[in-house]
């Protein structure tokens, strides 16, 4: 039992890391932050491409809401009309404003992080010759 004190006494401070695995958490840490990036800019190019079908819907939305028009909806096409649609794509549009903010987030603190653990162990990138 006096072998499990001393235990929790050691658990208390932070293990050492090898030279390894600092490199593979630096490496996974790394990744981390690429994907998170490619993720927002997909999401900002689809929200971009919502705001730009919806900036062409917009005139005939005025002009006539009734109009047919065609949406991909789970890789079915299906008809309704403009104003139908307009509505379900504004939404679609501002859902993903917020999934790219929320991401903003999470990338922010990976991103803290990660310079956190090239602070603690002294990692600076090596310059190519």
């Amino acid at each position: 039992m006096s072998g499990s004190s001393s235990s929790s006494k050691s658990k208390s401070k932070e293990p050492a890391l090898t030279d390894q695995e600092i490199q593979q958490t630096y490496v996974r840490m790394q990744n981390d932050l690429q994907a998170l990036a490619a993720k927002i800019g997909e999401l900002e190019q689809e929200a971009e491409e919502h705001g730009l079908v919806l900036s062409t819907l917009d005139e005939v939305l005025s002009e006539d809401p009734d109009r047919k028009c065609f949406r991909l909806v789970g890789g079915v096409l299906v008809e309704r009309t403009v104003g139908d649609v307009v509505p379900s794509l504004q939404t679609n549009r501002d859902g993903i404003w917020k999934v790219i903010a929320n991401l903003t987030d999470q990338y922010k603190a990976k991103e803290k992080d990660f310079d956190s653990l090239k602070k603690q162990f002294n990692i600076r990138p090596v310059e190519a010759l």
